[in-house]
């Protein structure tokens, strides 16, 4: 590590089931930092993300890695949280400020999980990113950085066509059928799903009164995945899952001719029953696309971003749901002296589409 004299940064990534944080020197290699977990997530209140609740689960571990590095203060930060574009309310008005009573933090970017994502996957450069896990959304943004373009991430109930839990539903709705004796219904998958769940006259009781649900139902896609090559249910299942995936990225690109698509999230892991179908599919709907592994994760896009913020280098366009940048006066008191919306004299866009 460094010496104490080095410029550090920090990277936070909140989600659903824990935090992580990485300090690293603020000019070095992506994964050259040292990373601490916390178990569980942060609390969700009347006013979304607890600021709160966040910092308790942030300052004892940046505190441990700090002290081991022999850093005296952090200069920049990013935290990246699930829900930060809806639930982001409280983050937003008090972490600039606590952050730099706890850390010594002059700016402090706070992002979407999905533009960590799409940081860690891709970098700075344009080009669209789709990261899928129990969920699914895809980003876009152009050369120049002008603007962010969105597509799906609604959530189990209104979208994420093509994530965990809509290939999970899309499994069970076979196994009941098969179960019914209805059309469209798979006795592998329905073999599967009581494997998995036991009898599926239970599966409503287990569902429906889980706040959980979505990550249940994912937990099935595997199911769906493992039988793929031998059942065409199945392999039907992620064929569509595949459509949606290439649509929301065709939704998204930044323009004609080619582009760059990372896939990010565990989604992928799955392996040849997903990425064959969208291999076969990009051809006619997202032409002139190079697809390929996301090369890091939403961590590592937090501290690529935080380690661009230290440098006036972010590129990334700014956005008040999305992307926020603030830039605060680190005395003993906090005190906040500015705040930025954009990146350089770029104003941020108004709408995210």
């Amino acid at each position: 590590m460094p010496d104490s004299d080095s410029a550090w940064v920090l990277g936070v990534d909140s989600g659903g089931s824990g935090l992580r944080v990485e300090l690293a020197p603020a000019d070095g290699p992506i994964g050259s930092g040292a990373r601490a977990a916390a178990p569980h997530p942060a609390v969700t209140g009347d006013r979304g993300i607890d600021a709160t609740s966040l910092l308790g689960l942030v300052a004892p571990l940046a505190e441990q890695l700090m002290r081991e590095a022999g850093a005296a203060r952090i200069d920049a930060a990013c935290v990246g949280a699930a829900g930060m574009a809806t639930l982001g309310d409280d983050l937003r008005a008090r972490l600039p400020a606590a952050f730099a009573e706890a850390f010594g933090v002059r700016r402090l970017a706070l992002a979407g999980d999905a533009v960590t994502a799409y940081a860690g996957a891709l970098g700075l450069r344009s080009g669209v990113v789709v990261a899928a896990g129990t969920g699914m959304i895809a980003l876009g943004v152009s050369a120049g950085g002008t603007g962010w373009r969105r597509a799906d991430g609604w959530g189990h109930l209104l979208g994420d066509a093509g994530g965990g839990a809509w290939i999970g539903r899309e499994g069970l709705d076979a196994a009941m059928r098969a179960f019914d004796g209805r059309a469209g219904g798979s006795p592998a998958l329905l073999a599967l799903a009581e494997e998995r769940f036991g009898p599926v006259t239970s599966l409503p009781a287990q569902l429906y009164p889980r706040p959980d649900r979505p990550a249940v139902l994912a937990s099935f896609a595997p199911d769906v995945a493992r039988c793929a090559a031998e059942d065409p249910v199945a392999s039907e299942i992620l064929r569509r899952a595949a459509t949606h995936i290439l649509e929301a990225a065709a939704a998204v690109r930044p323009g004609p001719g080619p582009v760059e698509v990372a896939l990010a999230g565990g989604l992928f892991g799955m392996g040849e029953p997903l990425l064959d179908p969208l291999r076969d599919q990009a051809e006619w709907l997202l032409p002139e696309a190079d697809l390929h592994a996301a090369a890091g994760d939403p961590l590592d896009g937090a501290v690529l971003v935080a380690s661009a913020l230290h440098r006036s280098a972010l590129t990334l366009p700014a956005d008040p749901a999305l992307l926020t940048l603030t830039e605060t006066d680190a005395g003993t008191d906090g005190t906040e002296t500015g705040t930025h919306t954009g990146t350089g004299d770029r104003p941020a866009p108004e709408t995210v589409r």
